[in-house]
């Protein structure tokens, strides 16, 4: 297995967007709090909806989007197809970074790797033969009137090189088409989502999981990922259920640049 091709490296790119930190993090951000938590990105109550008129508005760099995105993907709710893993449910909210008011009919787009660490459209990078569609764990929403896109996915896998995450895209005044897609729009965020390093741990563990060989790498020491909590990316997650293999549910709210 060879890494990640480097005339796309997933590096960071200039320009900068805004994420707004919900709940424990918001919290500690607007006390100036220097200490990062053990278990960043965790949460052990039940999921509750990311609220922007609570937020603390902290700008991060955006991400690029890295080797291996699809043009003009599903517009659907569900992204799994046919891939095992554990559920991951994402309520991802968008908000204009000035106002903090929600973008509706917004389109929240991702893309991720299989448990295996392989990407539609080109399985085998990570090394494994599977069957190739190029769209598995693909696709996106339309926000509601509230800025809230909700996309039903699986716990992502991981390549070599890069820790577990999810690449995600914002675009406004999209066009649906016929065949389920969308075209034209204006893209406004470009970036990715983390996962709590002991989480993954447990994820990581279970069967479907550990068939996926190649090394993992932390959080702690991703090339992408700077130790910013929910202003880099990371995701605050809720168990679905008492075992690891119920999933979980991921929440983030995102303010982006309009002007």
């Amino acid at each position: 297995m060879t890494e990640t091709p480097k005339k796309h490296p997933d590096t960071p790119i200039g320009r900068r967007t805004v994420l707004l930190a919900t709940g424990a993090t918001a919290a500690t951000l607007a006390v100036g709090a220097a200490v990062t938590p053990a278990d960043p990105g965790t949460q052990e109550t039940g999921p509750t909806a990311p609220v922007a008129a609570a937020a603390v508005c902290t700008l991060t760099k955006e991400l690029t989007e890295g080797p291996y995105y699809l043009d003009g993907q599903y517009v659907r709710s569900d992204i799994r197809e046919d891939k095992t893993g554990i559920p991951l449910k994402l309520t991802l909210t968008v908000v204009d970074d000035d106002t903090c008011a929600p973008l509706k009919n917004a389109l929240v787009e991702i893309w991720h790797c299989d448990a295996l660490g392989e990407y539609s459209g080109f399985v085998g990078d990570n090394g494994h033969d599977e069957p190739d569609n190029g769209t598995f764990l693909r696709g996106g929403v339309l926000t509601d009137a509230r800025g809230v896109a909700a996309i039903t996915t699986v716990y992502p896998g991981w390549y070599r090189g890069r820790c577990v995450h999810i690449h995600i895209k914002v675009h406004t005044n999209v066009t649906l088409t016929p065949d389920g897609s969308f075209t034209g729009g204006r893209e406004l965020h470009t970036g990715q989502l983390f996962f709590a390093e002991t989480i993954t741990a447990r994820v990581a563990a279970l069967s479907t999981y550990k068939v996926n060989t190649v090394p993992r790498t932390t959080l702690a020491r991703d090339s992408i990922y700077d130790d910013g909590g929910a202003a880099s990316g990371l995701l605050t997650l809720t168990p679905l259920g008492s075992t690891t293999s119920a999933g979980y549910a991921g929440t983030l709210t995102l303010g982006v640049e309009q002007g």
